[in-house]
């Protein structure tokens, strides 16, 4: 495993690990150049969840297995990349930013720096949950499209409107009410008291049991290892900032995939130079580049009804050999990450679509 840092153009200085070979090519002297491909991560997470299952089990040394040179990322804010070039964390102003800002900045600047080090090689994205957002954000603002190979999209988030996870709807809904109360409190750390207390309110709501938290905000996952959860809160809860989450309960309230509302005509002109913030037309995404997509009957926020609309508003002219969709019965949010059969049913369905655009 090696280990190198990327800093944004708006400072923010991010891990990244890079696994260059598998375990088979580690004994061997056979060197040939392989394909890069980055494994990108969801909210509250970091790249250290896709580790929780087996080596033979998780995403990216299944990659690494198969002659992919596997780059993992880090978003802002995670327990690795809470560096600035002039920002600490304990500043309300390194938190200034929403997935907005990955899409502009993080992504950009990995991909960049990703393609210097592999020669200018296409590189190949797989993401998960917020990962799927900012890759469609990407693609449709034009900001992949001479540098990336194919795109793998495992429960892939655009419209939230129709999710079915009781929990995430009331936060929703709680974070508008509440937001610039919370807004306040720059850091979403599941940690601190104050978001505790939120968490505790909203966990108070009939119909929502906290003490299933997979379930209540993700969905009926089928096929966790019973550690799941005890090693996803040993490992994972990384903190995101409050305003990526009033910008997510935006999305979830309007039904339109927009930029961060300032909730002002005034801001929202200072910063878009028009009242309302701009629309992300996810039609805009190039027909050729080749997507895979997956997603889970039982998934609670990347709800089907939400997945089929974005196939049928944005991809229905997509070329038809450039475009995979997967769909799993009895799969839900989290077992596209921890699933401890995701690697028979998903992981190498990615592998396979990878290959195919050598």
């Amino acid at each position: 495993m090696q280990y190198f840092q990327v800093i944004t153009k708006d400072g923010y200085i991010l891990s990244i690990q890079r696994i260059p070979e598998g375990r088979s090519e580690a004994k061997s002297n056979v060197t040939k150049k392989k394909e890069p491909v980055i494994v990108q991560h969801g909210v509250f997470v970091d790249g250290a969840t896709w580790f929780l299952n087996s080596p033979k089990q998780n995403l990216p040394m299944i990659l690494a297995n198969n002659g992919f040179d596997v780059w993992i990322p880090n978003t802002r804010g995670t327990k690795f990349s809470r560096k600035h070039t002039s920002l600490d964390p304990s500043n309300k102003t390194y938190w200034d930013w929403s997935w907005d800002e990955l899409v502009t900045y993080e992504m950009p600047a990995i991909f960049d720096f990703i393609s210097k080090q592999t020669g200018g090689q296409k590189i190949h994205y797989v993401g998960h949950s917020l990962g799927t957002l900012t890759a469609l954000a990407s693609l449709a603002e034009g900001k992949w499209e001479n540098q990336v190979k194919s795109v793998a999209l495992l429960s892939p988030v655009a419209y939230l409107s129709q999710m079915k996870s009781i929990l995430g709807q009331i936060a929703a809904r709680s974070l508008l009410s509440k937001g610039y109360i919370l807004l306040r409190i720059p850091e979403f750390d599941v940690n601190v008291l104050p978001i505790v207390d939120f968490i505790k309110g909203i966990c108070a709501h009939p119909g929502v049991n906290c003490n299933e938290l997979f379930t209540a905000l993700t969905g009926e996952n089928c096929c966790l290892a019973p550690s799941a959860f005890n090693q996803f809160m040993e490992v994972g809860r990384q903190s995101t900032s409050a305003r990526n989450m009033f910008h997510l309960a935006q999305n979830v309230q309007s039904g339109v995939l927009t930029k961060f509302d300032f909730m002002s005509p005034h801001l929202n002109f200072w910063h878009y130079g028009r009242p309302t913030p701009p629309v992300y037309n996810l039609s805009n995404i190039p027909k050729n580049v080749p997507i895979f997509m997956s997603y889970g009957g039982r998934d609670a926020l990347s709800d089907v009804a939400d997945v089929k609309r974005l196939l049928n508003q944005h991809f229905q002219n997509h070329e038809a050999d450039k475009l995979s969709v997967q769909f799993i019965d009895n799969y839900a949010h989290a077992d596209y990450a921890f699933g401890v059969n995701a690697n028979d049913l998903v992981y190498n369905n990615v592998t396979s679509f990878f290959k195919r655009q050598w």
